[in-house]
Order: structure tokens, then C-alpha cells, then sequence
């Protein structure tokens, strides 16, 4: 019984939000942790909103960071210049300037939800990262977010359905109520075998040091 257990894929539940650019880092360390430690894994991407009351426009990030968090202007430059240096070490680019803006992502969950049920959530979620934080694309515009899903291989038209009538809203709530009722208030939050909870962006070698006790554990 403990080969067939130890045979299955390591399961690797992450919750994280689109906006959120430690969640794209992190995913990004863990990553190469997982192809450096040849680590046979399934990947199940589950929503989070940063900000659940940002209004349908956005607003700019800068101003937002400033509001709720009361960082100068110098902070966020140097909090910029962070996540890009850490973003370039695992390859993805950071494009920040004075218009970049903070989204609502709540249509994003519900299109991330109906993606997962065509075979496509993994590739629409590092597509949104990409659109977000490296195209700076308004990913607050429905249309915007059918064209991205196309460019996934989705379908454009019902992907932009799907935005349209909301069909998947309650889904999202109830997904994002049970990881708040699991204890998760901030991401990214990485679960290794439903069991493990790892909070933040580690780094490649830390990531490797949990895969590897993990893989170490009795049954």
C-alpha cells in the first residue's frame, strides 16, 4: 500500500491570486525546485482575492500600495526593484511604470474556473501573470480576458459568455470561503500533499528542501 501511495504524482494545491506578483514568483521557484528535484507532481490552482473591494476600473498601483499599506514612494520603488531582480532570476519579467494598476480579479477566478473544466487553467493562469505584469494589458476588460483565454486555446466566444453572465460566480465564492475557512488570509499559499502548508516565495532551495523532506516522510 505505501509503494502504490508513494507511486502517485505529489499533489500541490496553490492558492494565489493573479495580481498578486509574489504568487508568480513563488510558482516560478517552485517550479524549478520541482524539475531539479525530478519530482513527479499535479498542480491544482484555487482562487484568492488581494483586493475583493477594488472597484471594476482598478485603480493605480502605486496610489493603491500608498493607501493600504502607507509606503513612500521611495518603499515602492525598492519593493519594485525587488520582485524584479527576483523575477528575473526565475525568468519572468516585471514591467512596473507610473500606470500600472491594480485589478479586480474576480472575473478572472470565475474565468480560470471554467478553464480548468476545458483542460486549460494552468497555461490561462501564467498567460493572465504575463498579460498582467509583463504586457501591462487592462485585465479589468472582459474583452481582454476572451482574447487572452483564445490566445490559450480556448474558446473566445464563450469564454467571453462565461464573463458575461457570471455563470461561475458562486463557485468562486464557495472556493474562496473554504481556503479562508483553511486558515489562508494571504498568498501565495502552497499545499504539498494536502497535509503541508508552505506561505510565501521561498526560493529554488528552500522549495527543494520541503519537496525533499516531504518525499522522506513515512506514510
Amino acid at each position: 500500500m505505501n509503494n502504490t501511495k508513494k507511486a502517485e504524482p505529489l499533489r500541490i494545491d496553490i492558492v494565489s491570486d493573479v495580481v498578486c506578483p509574489w504568487c508568480v514568483i513563488g510558482y516560478r521557484q517552485l517550479a524549478q525546485a520541482l524539475k531539479q528535484t525530478n519530482t513527479e507532481h499535479k498542480i491544482y490552482w484555487h482562487p484568492f482575492e488581494l483586493n475583493p473591494n477594488m472597484p471594476a476600473e482598478g485603480q493605480n498601483l502605486r496610489e493603491h500600495i500608498i493607501e493600504k499599506y502607507g509606503s513612500t514612494k521611495a518603499q515602492s520603488d525598492a519593493s519594485r526593484e525587488a520582485m524584479t531582480q527576483a523575477g528575473r532570476e526565475v525568468g519572468f519579467e516585471f514591467n512596473f511604470n507610473d500606470d500600472t494598476r491594480m485589478h479586480n480579479t474576480f472575473d478572472l477566478h470565475q474565468l480560470l474556473h471554467w478553464a480548468e473544466q476545458q483542460g486549460h487553467m494552468h497555461e490561462l493562469k501564467q498567460a493572465l501573470f504575463v498579460a498582467h505584469f509583463t504586457d501591462g494589458r487592462n485585465i479589468s476588460n472582459i474583452e481582454v480576458l476572451a482574447d487572452i483565454a483564445a490566445q490559450t486555446g480556448l474558446d473566445r466566444s464563450e469564454a467571453l459568455a462565461v464573463l458575461k453572465d457570471q455563470r461561475f460566480a458562486q463557485d468562486v465564492r464557495m472556493a474562496e470561503q473554504h481556503w479562508q475557512q483553511q486558515g489562508v488570509h494571504s498568498v501565495p499559499a502552497i499545499i504539498f500533499d494536502e497535509r503541508h502548508l508552505v506561505s510565501g516565495a521561498q526560493g529554488i532551495d528552500n522549495f527543494k528542501h520541503v519537496l525533499q523532506k516531504i518525499a522522506d516522510m513515512p506514510d
